[in-house]
């Protein structure tokens, strides 16, 4: 039986919300195209506006090994998955699986762990260290490559059509350090950037008020904040960035790239990342640390205040619809549609802003298809952190890909739907009841994010 959602007499009247279409509140611009996720916010003042243009340089332009006359960009390595941020975070968007083997700067990589992490960091692989890389500078042996091999699973809607979903197989190759010992490995897909600003702004009041660690109000969604270290801090605070909510700030997300993905250290992350075999003090590098904080800063300015896209298609009837049917099937309880930002002294702007991001920024239990078996302080291997969507609907035009859900395995907003379980099982379930109207609705709603 198909489920029938919302009454056709109703929809006739269906009105958009005051103000939904500006995602981002006074930071959104109004643009379509391959350049949608990198305007900065246009109510910056002139100071972080300059500060900005020299972030975005540092993010695209690629760092070099040293010694090098660039001194402001040497140091590359000597591991790393890409020469730049932009490597992994094209036109500031989204990260793939790679398109073929041997492709490398594709914005997908893996994590490494070994044993069980609750309430603590992951434990790194004892060769590997904690994540995969698949570059090297030249005289250093890099580290491994990988493939990945997708098993079709088939299914079908209650109106009879079906449809099929990629199940991903990871295999790591060529490995140079000795044998994996990490029982726990994790890909990662790089996530667009805009509106990080505007996610760290939340203040942790807000959150909590969001979280149901103990579903208390029996819908079966029990969302909890990760509290994770932070390292500036040198203390525990809500996670907000990363797949698991494993990071607490921009400052520290963009430091952890620096050191995992480029091979950039900071005053955050100071260790050059070695394996076994080099001796990283006899290697030349680019100072210590080989990216200072004041830049460090400019790019986590960048970072934070990338404009987020305004709404398409926000009065259209068709995707009023898939809006109705979003709150119906209860996507809206972990996807939140609005929040306020508190406040926030690092960057005035951004405080109090009415934003819809549609996430809440909180840890849920997404069953054991999506299940990636790696804890990261209070996540489990089970659960993930609600991606936000804002821009879900400019990933093809800005990178040329519809490819969704933490490793990229989705290939269009559907199988994404599809793949949710645990928490989300309730809404999925609903979701395949739906007719073949009702589903592009949904879909339409989904693309005018």
């Amino acid at each position: 039986m198909l489920l029938v959602v919302g009454c056709e007499k109703d929809d006739l009247s269906l009105r958009a919300e005051p103000g939904e279409e500006r995602s981002g509140g006074e930071t959104t611009v109004f643009v379509e195209g391959a350049n949608s996720f990198g305007f900065q916010a246009p109510n910056l003042n002139e100071e972080d506006g300059l500060f900005f243009f020299t972030g975005n340089s540092l993010f695209n332009q690629n760092w070099v090994t040293a010694p090098a006359s660039t001194t402001a960009r040497d140091g590359l390595g000597p591991l790393f998955n890409a020469r730049s941020c932009s490597g992994c975070h094209f036109k500031d968007g989204r990260g793939r699986p790679p398109a073929f083997p041997g492709e490398v700067s594709h914005g997908l990589l893996l994590r490494l762990s070994t044993g069980n992490a609750l309430a603590g960091e992951p434990v790194p692989d004892v060769f590997y260290g904690d994540q995969l890389q698949d570059q090297s500078v030249l005289g250093v042996e890099t580290e491994a490559g990988f493939t990945v091999t997708y098993e079709m699973v088939t299914g079908s809607y209650a109106d009879g059509s079906t449809y099929e979903l990629q199940k991903p197989r990871y295999e790591i190759t060529g490995l140079t350090q000795g044998e994996l010992s990490a029982t726990n490995i994790s890909p990662r897909v790089a996530n667009h950037m805009v509106g990080l600003g505007l996610l760290n702004a939340i203040d942790e009041a807000t959150l909590l008020s969001m979280a149901d660690p103990n579903d208390e109000n029996g819908d079966g969604i029990s969302g909890e904040v990760n509290y994770v270290y932070d390292v500036l801090a040198d203390d525990m605070r809500p996670g907000r960035f990363g797949w698991k909510a494993s990071q607490p700030s921009v400052l520290q997300q963009v430091a952890a790239a620096f050191a995992g993905d480029v091979g950039i250290t900071s005053d955050i992350f100071p260790e050059e990342n070695c394996p076994p075999s080099v001796d990283c003090n006899s290697l030349p590098n680019g100072g210590g640390p080989e990216i200072p904080m004041e830049n460090l800063r400019k790019v986590t300015l960048y970072s934070s205040t990338l404009a987020v896209p305004g709404r398409r298609d926000w009065e259209d009837q068709i995707v009023l619809k898939g809006k109705k049917i979003f709150n119906q099937l209860n996507c809206s309880g972990c996807h939140r549609a609005e929040i306020t930002t508190g406040n926030y002294e690092a960057i005035p702007v951004l405080s109090g802003q009415t934003i819809r991001p549609y996430t809440d920024l909180l840890l849920h239990d997404m069953g054991e298809g999506l299940a990636d078996g790696s804890p990261e302080f209070l996540a489990s291997g089970q659960e993930w952190r609600t991606p936000p969507l804002w821009g879900i609907g400019l990933f093809d035009v800005v990178n040329r890909h519809t490819n969704y859900l933490h490793d990229g395995r989705a290939r269009n907003l559907t199988e994404a739907i599809i793949w949710h379980d645990g928490e989300a099982k309730a809404s999925r379930d609903r979701f395949l009841e739906l007719s073949e109207q009702q589903r592009t609705e949904l879909v339409a709603f989904l693309n005018s994010l």
